[in-house]
């Protein structure tokens, strides 16, 4: 899509996939107790193959936060018995979050609620229409992750300082 064509519709949808990553993080809270990064971490390290964990910063690069973020959030599973971090036996330097069996056992007593989660969130949308949703949105999390603006892309400091009839 070019993003002069139809011209709202590039920001209607960066807006709307805003609010749907709002309204997904507050209701995960508030129907699971859990927080959106907390139910990732718990699904990233539950996977077949990481039994033995991963490193923080293959986790982090997998789940697309921050380092701030998903510190503190590991934090807190920590503090729950939910996960543990190990130096990684290849890289001293480095830490290896694994899953712990209590959190294992926490994310399998999830699966009904995450699956009814799901039922609800998704009523009214065909099969067909969530494949092509997820297909679509690998596309965009594609595009996303190659974007490179370049300095003259950038608004200048200087000019959006000012107040709005001095720009004209």
């Amino acid at each position: 899509m070019i993003v002069n064509e139809s011209e709202g519709i590039p920001n209607r949808l960066f807006f709307r996939l805003f609010q749907t990553g709002n309204i997904l993080q507050r209701q995960v809270q508030n129907e699971m107790g859990i927080s959106a990064v907390q139910w990732a971490v718990l699904g990233a390290l539950s996977r077949d193959g990481f039994e033995d964990g991963t490193s923080f910063n293959q986790l982090k690069e997998y789940l697309y936060v921050s380092r701030q973020n998903l510190d503190g959030v590991l934090k807190r599973m920590e503090r729950d018995g939910h996960v543990v971090r190990v130096p990684d036996p290849q890289d001293r330097r480095a830490r290896l979050v694994i899953l712990t069996d209590t959190g294992r056992v926490f994310w399998n007593n999830l699966q009904d609620t995450i699956q009814e989660f799901y039922q609800q969130a998704l009523d009214g949308t065909s099969f067909d229409d969530g494949v092509s949703l997820l297909h679509l949105l690998k596309k965009l999390q594609q595009g996303m992750t190659t974007i490179s603006l370049s300095p003259e892309d950038l608004p200048d400091a200087t000019e959006s300082a000012k107040p709005a009839d001095q720009n004209r």
